[in-house]
């Protein structure tokens, strides 16, 4: 629903200062002036993690199952080390080869067996996670389309795009695999301390030395990984936005030839998203580079320590090599729990402005047993309506008119008086701050917001059509529109001949925002669309504004003729288009004026009158004589 008139500024104003500074390029372009940098609550870990889960519960026998097989993969993984001591003390170092067969065969069927259990392992996990992030999106996608037109004026596209996007994909990781890698490294950590001892409780203890300075520098860098991942998110958002509000105004640029400053704002931002994402990279580096010199030291203090006491006869060679083996099997765990940490904790930036905005509960509220629609035709009365779209600023004042059914209403009025207000009250985008709308006498805030909005259609300047076919456009995909139903509409307002027109006919394909399509062959597929969906009000907000004068005659000529007994509801700004209106209400700093027929309000003489005078005046004064032939 478009605002044009009464709220273009509503969306910025509403957002604030950015936090961040904002700076200024030398042609005095300011960058990211209007970017609100989002301001993220203290959500904890493991809450994140457990609202995750709800989005894996539904495949949680594959998650239990994939867990089963972890102490397995462990089981096989740490077999092999153990083969290995087998072998150099049963077998090389007394020089007796013979069964040392089948020790190298238990080796390669250890390994073979581990890698097509591991195989099975990810496949399962990478296809639950890959449906729980099915769910995820469906859900996102669904609860936005459930927010009012408030919160989309208060939230850059850009920012919704990067939620629904890159911080869904930057949970993958996690979802698929993270969390059950996780599991498995802890179990192969667990299996490799146990066995060490065992084998020699002095080697393992000079071995366990480093654990604390481990676990203090992963403490120590948790903090800076969660505050980059949190950076590299809010940046990204940044640049979609840019990206999504330049492609979408990229006529304008062109024509202002203002190429090079947008080319600038991206620059600007697309470098800010770099650094934050070479922070992030440092400080990941740094953790892998440490503890990476940390297992090199302690393998060195193991051949140190255990070459004296192989040489004491304290333990063997093959135990000594065991123990090589071994802590190079421990390292690789906790270098994948630091990689994976940093995924976790990406993910969990990601899940906290994923969850931020699916906590969002702004919502257009509504009754929990709404009463019935009205048997049509409606009534429709605004009483003592009071509106405003930031705290006492108000955009309507004591608004009271009367709709009865079958009567064509106009709305006429200077930019910001109101107009589009009123439609988006009687839409119920938002809902009166005073006063009361009703239909047939019951208030609108009773009924199903949906079925009450299928019994409007609304008609706009700005048509928006979807990427599909001409038939789509119309009938919005909804199968229970017949043929008859479609050609009597198209019939009406001319669609027919536009249909005819084009190869392919009603799947004539029409591109992205209608871009194949004139401005006057894109208000005839809307007008299509809102009467094939029959509806009891129909609403003209600026409808022809944008068409040519033959487009505009086939249009009035349709309206004329389909609406002579249907409740309509029109703006315009050319007053020639409502002159045969039942009603015609003139507003002026949300207030009504003046109201009656065309007739009524030029013999007035008030405004209604004035505004008359001074468009047939200019229309006068722009128009060229005709030349005689």
């Amino acid at each position: 629903m478009t605002t044009s008139d009464d709220q273009t500024t509503t969306g910025d104003d509403s957002r604030g200062d950015s936090s961040e500074t904002d700076e200024e390029r030398p042609d005095g372009v300011a960058i990211g002036s209007n970017f609100k940098e989002e301001r993220l609550g203290d959500m904890k870990d493991w809450t994140i993690i457990k609202r995750l889960w709800r989005f894996m519960r539904p495949y949680r026998v594959t998650f239990l199952f994939c867990l089963l097989l972890l102490p397995v993969i462990s089981g096989l993984e740490l077999l092999q080390p153990h083969l290995l001591q087998i072998a150099i003390d049963n077998y090389i170092t007394p020089g007796e080869l013979e069964g040392i067969g089948l020790v190298i065969g238990a080796f390669g069927g250890a390994i073979v067996m581990r890698a097509g259990i591991q195989f099975l392992q990810h496949y399962l996990m990478q296809r639950a996670g890959q449906n729980a992030l099915v769910d995820l999106r469906q859900e996102l996608f669904e609860h936005v389309q459930d927010r009012p037109l408030g919160f989309f004026h208060d939230t850059p596209v850009g920012r919704l795009m990067a939620r629904m996007t890159t911080d869904v994909k930057s949970l993958q990781n996690a979802l698929s695999s993270g969390i059950i890698t996780m599991a498995g490294d802890l179990i192969m950590l667990t299996g490799i301390v146990v066995i060490l001892l065992y084998k020699s409780w002095r080697l393992a203890l000079v071995s366990f030395t480093v654990l604390p300075f481990l676990i203090a520098i992963t403490a120590f860098f948790r903090h800076y990984l969660r505050e980059a991942f949190r950076e590299v998110r809010t940046k990204v958002a940044r640049l979609y936005a840019h990206l999504q509000e330049s492609i979408t105004g990229m006529e304008i640029i062109q024509l202002f030839v203002r190429e090079h400053v947008s080319a600038d704002e991206y620059r600007d931002i697309n470098e800010e998203y770099r650094d934050a994402n070479l922070r992030s990279i440092r400080y990941d580096a740094m953790l892998y580079a440490i503890v990476e010199a940390i297992g090199s030291i302690t393998i060195g203090a193991i051949i140190w320590y255990g070459s004296g006491q192989v040489l004491d006869g304290l333990i063997t060679l093959g135990v000594l090599v065991a123990f090589i083996e071994y802590m190079k099997k421990f390292f690789v765990p906790i270098r994948d729990l630091a990689e994976k940490y940093n995924q976790l904790q990406s993910a969990i930036a990601s899940g906290e402005r994923i969850f931020q905005l699916l906590d969002n509960e702004q919502k257009v509220p509504e009754v929990d047993s709404p009463a019935p629609l009205p048997e049509r035709p409606f009534r429709i009365e605004f009483n003592n309506v009071w509106f405003a779209y930031n705290d006492d600023e108000w955009v309507l004042r004591d608004v009271d008119f009367e709709m009865a059914p079958g009567e064509r209403v106009a709305l006429v009025g200077h930019t910001g008086a109101g107009k589009s207000t009123i439609i988006n009250l009687l839409m119920r985008f938002y809902d009166v701050d005073r006063g009361e709308i009703l239909v047939n006498g019951t208030d609108i805030r009773e009924f199903d917001l949906q079925a009450y909005r299928s019994t409007f259609a609304v008609v706009l300047q700005d048509v928006f059509l979807f990427e599909g076919t001409i038939r789509e456009n119309i009938t919005l995909r909804d199968d229970t529109i017949d043929e008859e139903t479609l050609h009597r509409a198209a019939e009406a307002v001319h669609v027919d001949e536009l249909v005819e027109r084009y190869e392919g006919g009603w799947e004539h394909g029409v591109e992205e925002r209608g871009a194949n399509l004139s401005s006057g062959e894109k208000q005839l597929v809307s007008f299509a669309r809102a009467l094939v969906h029959q509806p009891e009000v129909l609403v003209l907000d600026e409808a022809t504004a944008s068409v040519d004068a033959d487009t505009e005659a086939l249009l009035q000529d349709a309206v004329e003729t389909l609406l002579s007994q249907q409740t309509s509801l029109v703006i315009a700004h050319r007053l020639s288009t409502i002159e045969s209106s039942d009603r015609i209400l003139v507003l002026d700093d949300g207030e009504i004026i003046e109201r009656g027929t065309h007739g009524e309000l030029i013999e007035l003489g008030g405004h209604y009158e004035t505004l008359h005078e001074l468009q047939y005046a200019t229309s006068s004064e722009t128009s060229e004589p005709k030349v005689a032939e």
